[in-house]
């Protein structure tokens, strides 16, 4: 966990113009600093915190009060997608946080799972650095920031007829350890991911099957094959 002193603002023609705070959340130091060096030379951006895990980034968003995030997907070796939980859970503590993902990752239902968890654009980190900058201060803006490829995956998302119970793999598994009684806890040390992760997937298994509860869930499924 890496916290930095706020640097002065700037001072142009017509008053004082503090830069926009910038939180990076990747799991990979290296890639962290490149990030930092670059940012740091744009005079209205200033990154003011970095961390490598969920919980760091818990603890640096309450102590530096960012406004943008720059998060990474894969946050752990235990899973590819913890960094969507944690988007659902920064955006849902603090909803005027604007989030941009930076992932090595894309495919079209993740992109629109990124959107849906409380993120405000999709980035993938082979990107240009003068479009990744473009991104970030068009979500400073308050408007979406994709590059060219998560755009087509979210265009070729919106133009599909979704599957019902389009349950993914880690889904399927949270469900069946549901269906043995077992708790969130016990269910992230059986699948090597944290309790918060567990969370996301089991409401999203509630959500996609348009129940209210985890005994209903398993009902339901039951009825249906699922497990």
């Amino acid at each position: 966990m890496t916290m930095t002193r706020e640097p002065a603002p700037n001072t142009g023609a017509h008053g004082t113009v503090a830069p926009h705070r910038i939180l990076l959340v990747d799991d990979h130091a290296i890639v962290r600093q490149g990030l930092r060096t670059i940012l740091d030379r744009e005079p209205d951006l200033c990154v003011v915190g970095e961390a490598s895990t969920a919980n760091e980034a818990i603890g640096v968003l309450e102590q530096t009060n960012p406004q943008i995030v720059l998060l990474d997907l894969k946050l752990s070796t235990g899973s590819d997608t913890e960094g969507l939980a944690l988007c659902a859970d920064l955006t849902m503590r603090r909803p005027e946080l604007r989030v941009l993902v930076l992932t090595t990752f894309l495919d079209d239902p993740l992109v629109v799972e990124a959107i849906q968890n409380g993120a405000s654009g999709y980035v993938i980190k082979d990107v240009d650095t003068t479009d990744l900058i473009r991104s970030i201060r068009a979500i400073a803006r308050n408007e979406t920031a994709f590059d060219s490829r998560s755009a087509n995956a979210m265009a070729r998302s919106i133009q599909a007829t979704p599957e019902p119970l389009a349950l993914t793999q880690k889904e399927r598994n949270v469900l069946q350890l549901l269906a043995h009684g077992m708790r969130n806890r016990e269910i992230g040390l059986q699948l090597y991911v944290s309790e918060t992760t567990v969370k996301f997937h089991v409401r999203n298994i509630l959500r996609k099957l348009a129940v209210s509860s985890r005994a209903e869930a398993v009902y339901e499924a039951s009825k249906i094959g699922l497990i």
